[in-house]
Order: structure tokens, then C-alpha cells, then sequence
């Protein structure tokens, strides 16, 4: 009863307060606090404050939060123990026997064996002489004014 009360005199303070915002010639702050205003007389006639009074002097409620803020409380801890370890059971089981599960499933083998190489091609003879001539390179660098 005192809640629906308080309730409908904050909605009455909050839409005076709009009329005179909206005397003010300021009509989008004014709608903004019409509908901060509703929202109170919303929750009474929908039920939601007469609930919440019945659940905060309710000790079955209280007690049913505590167990779901120990049911978090666990989770939580037990997460960060999971991090703090390195994974799950069955991550830390394949870790120590060698398979991390990153390789593609095609790759049965690494991509370059140790000790084998390609052979190296010989360098295809350019047209201004030797590889490690720049005469092209510095024609192009000069063509741009760089």
C-alpha cells in the first residue's frame, strides 16, 4: 500500500516536472521525463512492485538468494582454478600425451622434414647482366623522382 503510494506521487512529481519543461519550450527533454515519470505507475499496475514487497520481507526468498549467489560463487571459483590449471581434465590429459589437437587433420607429418631440402634453382640470367645488378631498379626509382 505505502509502495503504490510512493510510487504514484514520483510519477505526479516527474510529469509536473515535464509540464514545466515542456512550458520551457523544450519538448524532447520534456517526453524524456514524461516517460522516466510512467515508469513507476507501470510497475504498480502491473504487479512487479507488490511482488518485490512480498519478496523483500519474505526470508523463503532471501534464502533463495544466498543459494544462488553460493551456486555463483562456486562457478565462478571453479572457473578461475580451470584457468589458473591450464584447461579442462581431458585438455590437460591430451597435453601430456603429446597431442594438442592443433594440427590440420591432413598434416600427418611436418610440411619440411629435417636435413631436406630443395634443391636451389640457379638464378635465370637477366637481361642487364648479373643478379645483383640494379641498373633497372634504379631507372624505375629515377623514372619517379625518387
Amino acid at each position: 500500500m505505502i509502495a503504490e503510494t510512493v510510487c504514484s506521487a514520483v510519477s505526479a512529481a516527474g510529469l509536473g516536472i515535464a509540464v514545466v519543461t515542456a512550458y520551457r519550450k523544450r519538448y524532447l527533454p520534456a517526453a524524456r521525463v514524461t516517460a522516466y515519470a510512467l515508469v513507476p505507475v507501470g510497475l504498480v499496475m502491473t504487479g512487479i512492485v507488490g511482488w518485490l514487497a512480498d519478496t523483500a520481507f519474505s526470508p523463503t526468498a532471501w534464502a533463495g538468494f544466498g543459494v544462488l549467489g553460493a551456486a555463483w560463487l562456486l562457478f565462478a571459483g571453479t572457473r578461475a582454478v580451470e584457468r589458473r590449471r591450464g584447461g579442462t581434465r581431458a585438455e590437460r590429459r591430451a597435453a601430456r600425451r603429446g597431442g594438442t589437437g592443433a594440427v590440420a587433420p591432413a598434416a600427418s607429418a611436418p610440411s619440411l622434414a629435417t636435413g631436406t631440402r630443395p634443391a636451389a634453382r640457379p638464378a635465370a640470367p637477366s637481361a642487364t647482366g648479373s643478379p645483383d645488378d640494379f641498373s633497372d631498379i634504379e631507372a624505375i626509382l629515377k623514372k619517379h623522382g625518387i
